[in-house]
């Protein structure tokens, strides 16, 4: 019984990837039938079938870097990963302008408002797809540089509570990092550089440390820069989903460990006596992504039992989700990221309807939460319509 259902399971999984693999090859062939028809047939150095083979290699470079992971050499896979991941960008951004295109040259067929000069104009395909190449190319370029400036977001927040002997506490706060073969040793070193001029009393990283491939992490000696960091309390981070979509968060854990951060999976510490920093397990525990099919999630109640709520409560909890739950518990700040606040344009109106709040500051009851748009970023490594940030936090008890 159970090998069938194992085998029901793999072959949805399998139906899945199939159904995902040809949407993907057929908005392809979509935008490079649009290429040729628009721009590169009036190029005569390039015939059709040089054009096609070109497009094809681009186009699916970054399903073939995810498959041949572990195949290629490293240099290699680096390369053919980084083209798939910027021709990903450009997919995006092409398959909503050459769409919009299309519609407004059928628009123009029924309600023609080009003036006929330009529409019988020769070269009018031609001129129309060097401007979306032009257009797509400066987004991709802009979101590029965007994406590899971080800036400092600061907040300054009240706790209603008494917290031992301390009068203020200073948390730096980074999420999503996404450390792998994109955020590579030398942005840690820079965020590294960045938290520690600060000067924080706590360095919390909420999910999403490392990427689904742990081996970048451990080639380049992540763990060891990790060290580098410098807080009064120490640095402490809770699970994301992406340690569970690579499947190896006990690993990733150790090394964040060998680099002196505290994990926090379903458990709390107390921290000077004065207040309770809780790190919660992320849901993809206990989805398809986790081996551990016996787990089961436990409620934040449960969690803090025994837990003196007259103490503060800070929370890191990957995804900003549950918050009914955490005010519930007694949670005074929780602090999350993963929505990377759509990080491109326009999907943060995607990601502000998925979740209460997506990024930024929301007072919910007694709960406050702030939500990062992340230091580093999935997929294409371009932002559009956010920036990369540091949340920097000064919280004051009274």
């Amino acid at each position: 019984m159970l090998k069938a259902g194992f085998l029901m399971v793999n072959l949805f999984f399998l139906t899945v990837m199939v159904v995902i693999f040809l949407v993907f090859g057929l908005l392809n062939f979509y935008i490079g039938l649009r290429g040729w028809q628009f721009l590169f047939q009036y190029l005569p150095v390039i015939n059709r079938a040089v054009y096609w083979a070109v497009f094809w290699t681009v186009s699916l470079s970054y399903p073939v870097a995810r498959v041949g992971r572990g195949f290629f050499p490293e240099k290699v896979s680096w390369a053919v990963t980084l083209l798939g991941a910027y021709w990903l960008a450009a997919m995006f951004y092409f398959l909503q302008i050459i769409v919009v295109a299309d519609l407004l040259k059928l628009a123009d067929r029924f309600f023609p408002f080009v003036p006929a000069s330009v529409r019988s104009h020769p070269r009018y395909s031609f001129y129309l797809g060097v401007g979306i190449l032009v257009l797509v190319a400066g987004i991709v370029i802009y979101g590029s540089w965007n994406a590899r400036r971080p800036q400092i977001q600061h907040y300054d927040l009240t706790i209603p509570k008494q917290a031992g002997d301390l009068q203020q506490l200073h948390v730096v706060m980074v999420s999503d990092i996404h450390l792998g073969e994109i955020i590579h040793n030398g942005r840690l070193t820079n965020m590294v550089e960045m938290v520690n001029r600060l000067a924080p009393d706590v360095v919390l990283l909420p999910g999403d440390v490392v990427d689904e491939d742990i081996g970048p992490f451990i080639r380049q000696g992540m763990a060891a820069n990790f060290q580098r960091l410098q807080a009064k309390y120490g640095v402490y981070a809770c699970p994301g989903n992406h340690e569970y979509i690579g499947s190896h968060t006990d690993e990733v854990f150790h090394y964040l460990e060998l680099g002196g951060i505290r994990e926090l999976r379903d458990n709390y510490v107390k921290i000077a006596d004065s207040f309770y920093l809780v790190g919660r397990d992320d849901s993809s525990r206990f989805s398809h992504y986790s081996k551990d099919e016996q787990s089961k999630p436990q409620s934040l109640s449960t969690i803090l039992a025994g837990v003196d709520t007259s103490f503060p409560l800070i929370l890191l909890k990957h995804q900003p989700t549950q918050l009914e739950e955490a005010e519930a518990a007694g949670i005074d700040l929780q602090l999350s990221g993963h929505t990377h606040q759509g990080q491109m344009f326009p999907n943060q109106y995607i990601t502000s309807r998925i979740f209460e709040k997506d990024w930024g500051y929301l007072q919910k009851g007694s709960l406050q939460l702030i939500v990062s748009s992340g230091f580093g970023t999935w997929g294409p490594p371009i932002r559009i319509g956010n920036k990369p940030e540091i949340v920097d936090i000064l919280i004051t008890f009274k």
